[in-house]
């Protein structure tokens, strides 16, 4: 496993990005939220192939973060070449929201976050319902679970949510989530 160093600077560039592309669309992200009733919006996540946990605040006083965002880009990496893609805010307001409506307070184990066009194509040789052109590769994708509630209490309220896919993968044990056009499947 490709464990990679990144220095502040790094960190802080990646987080400035982050917070350009949320400003591209505003209305998106705002709307997709309002029903937020909270100052701010945390996130506790756990890579289970990096062994990686990251508890942050990630969105406060109206504003995304851009520290915060920078480091859930990272625990987001893609684990075969530790390559960094800038989450979209929408996919982390999306998990918010899930975490609020399950009440759940411990960290969302994340099975697939970014993947690279390279490690994506792999996977659709060697997997089956890996999409070829995967909303994952830009950063619009995850594959969770969350431990003490079942996939389908997961996919349940992702479902009822309707602002994204979701896809349902018992026999791997996760729930697949992107911020694409909603649809609904099974694999």
């Amino acid at each position: 496993m490709l464990k990679q160093q990144i220095d502040r600077r790094e960190i802080l560039r990646m987080g400035f990005i982050t917070a350009a592309a949320a400003l591209i669309n505003p209305r998106k992200t705002i709307a997709s939220v309002q029903s937020l009733p909270t100052a701010e919006r945390k996130l506790a996540i756990y890579n289970i192939h990096s062994d990686e946990y990251l508890q942050t605040v990630y969105w406060k006083d109206d504003h995304y973060i851009p520290d915060a965002l920078a480091e859930i880009n990272y625990i987001f990496r893609d684990r075969t070449t530790g390559k960094i893609k800038d989450i979209h805010p929408d996919l982390l307001d999306l998990l918010f929201e899930i975490q609020q409506k399950l009440g759940y307070h411990k960290p969302m184990h994340i099975v697939s976050g970014y993947r690279t066009p390279r490690a994506n194509a792999y996977l659709k040789k060697t997997t089956t319902g890996v999409a070829r052109n995967s909303l994952h590769m830009y950063g619009k994708a995850v594959d969770i679970r969350l431990p003490g509630n079942s996939l389908n209490s997961v996919r349940r309220i992702a479902t009822d949510l309707r602002q994204g896919g979701v896809g349902y993968y018992p026999h791997s044990n996760f729930v697949h989530l992107d911020t694409g056009s909603v649809r609904y499947w099974s694999g």
